[in-house]
């Protein structure tokens, strides 16, 4: 399996949730790329598995300041070929889940929920597009999700999710149009690994069938596949595990 073909050699990546499912299948691919000589995997608890390649840290959302430290100590390293940010919330394990009215909306479950979303991936970009190469192509991605469509959302429901991951769209957008005008080899864009066996999805897996359910080595995979065919007409898009474009 070749990875990346379509970027140079020698990459530096960085993970952004390399201890979550699809983080750390990200982590484990990257490291076993030969394109791939650094991989910085990040997390709230700094302990991504070990490697020859990976180069663990710290990143918290509730704490900006571990953010710009870990771009601090990235840079040293020279410029990155790709920034995946593989982090999201849809809920805490406890309580009734996501919300499936209008009556279960708490302010506290928005504010996570925007927090790891939305905030979270935009103080990131703040910190990491400078340090994406110039000189060929970069990426930035952020893991989004298919719910976060407005035009595609016909059940209602999971508002907190749905907001964030619409708001998180809404941001790639901007930073795309951003990028164009000065980087125009950064592609930015937002992917959807569709249902993956993982924390999160758990408890929502009983009506997937089960060759819509994917393991996330396989998920991660898929993605950087659609990475690999990215060309910067296709910045400020959401893109799926296949490929297809997912409206806003």
């Amino acid at each position: 399996m070749t990875l990346l073909s379509s970027f140079g050699e020698r990459l530096n990546v960085v993970v952004v949730g390399a201890t979550g499912g699809i983080g750390g299948a990200f982590v484990d691919l990257l490291e076993a790329s030969d394109r791939v000589e650094r991989v910085f995997a990040f997390s709230r608890s700094g302990q991504s598995r070990p490697g020859h390649k990976i180069v663990r840290g710290i990143i918290d959302y509730n704490s900006e300041e571990t953010i710009v430290a870990a771009a601090q100590r990235v840079a040293t390293w020279g410029p990155c070929q790709l920034v995946v940010v593989a982090t999201g919330f849809l809920h805490d394990g406890q309580g009734e889940g996501p919300e499936k009215s209008f009556r279960s909306l708490t302010a506290e479950s928005l504010s996570t929920s925007f927090q790891v979303n939305t905030i979270g991936p935009a103080l990131v970009a703040r910190q990491f597009l400078p340090l994406l190469s110039r000189d060929s192509k970069a990426v930035f991605a952020a893991l989004s999700a298919r719910v976060g469509s407005i035009s595609d959302n016909r059940l209602g429901g999971w508002y907190g999710y749905r907001a964030s991951k619409a708001a998180l769209n809404m941001t790639i957008k901007s930073l795309a149009i951003e990028l164009s005008r000065n980087r125009p080899q950064t592609i930015c864009v937002g992917l959807h690994p569709g249902t993956v066996d993982t924390a999160l999805s758990k408890p929502f897996q009983s009506g997937v069938a089960a060759d819509a359910l994917f393991e996330p080595l396989a998920a991660a995979e898929r993605l950087l596949t659609v990475v690999d065919c990215l060309t910067p007409d296709h910045s400020g898009q959401t893109f799926a595990w296949d490929g297809s474009p997912i409206p806003f």
